[in-house]
């Protein structure tokens, strides 16, 4: 059992891009389809899928990695991906206080009673919430 299945995710992105895969699967929730639904649209992976596990009721999320460059020189599109709010420690935030990542390089990944969305989007709707991650 996953004390922090967000972490997990991320972890599993981070170490896929620092081993050059294309691909990384991890088990599948709407909170993390969300997330890989965010990244597909901010132009950070290339796709996403869910599909069926091997047991009845389990799903897997297959996330497909993005790299720009030739095949020797090719460099992964996230530079940096680093977890905010955990289990311990819960990180909100105010509608006013939404963070910049690299002076609007990257993106803040929050979760709003309006749903879940970048720092960007939910500072146009004017809702604050919980800091999940940062993406650059």
């Amino acid at each position: 059992m996953l004390t922090d299945p967000i972490a997990d995710m991320l972890t599993r992105i981070r170490n896929a891009i620092l081993a050059g895969h294309q691909m990384v699967a991890l088990p599948g929730s709407k909170l993390k389809v969300a997330i890989a639904k965010i990244l597909k649209e901010e132009g950070f992976i290339s796709a996403y899928e869910v599909v069926d596990g091997k047991t009845a009721g389990t799903k897997i999320l297959r996330i497909r990695l993005k790299y720009v460059g030739e095949r020797r020189e090719r460099k992964p599109v996230i530079t940096g991906i680093e977890r905010v709010s955990r289990p311990g420690r819960r990180v909100y935030t105010g509608r006013q206080d939404i963070p910049w990542v690299l002076s609007g390089m990257g993106i803040a990944i929050l979760s709003t009673p309006k749903g879940v969305m970048t720092g960007q989007r939910a500072r146009q709707l004017g809702v604050g919430g919980e800091v999940l991650c940062k993406v650059w």
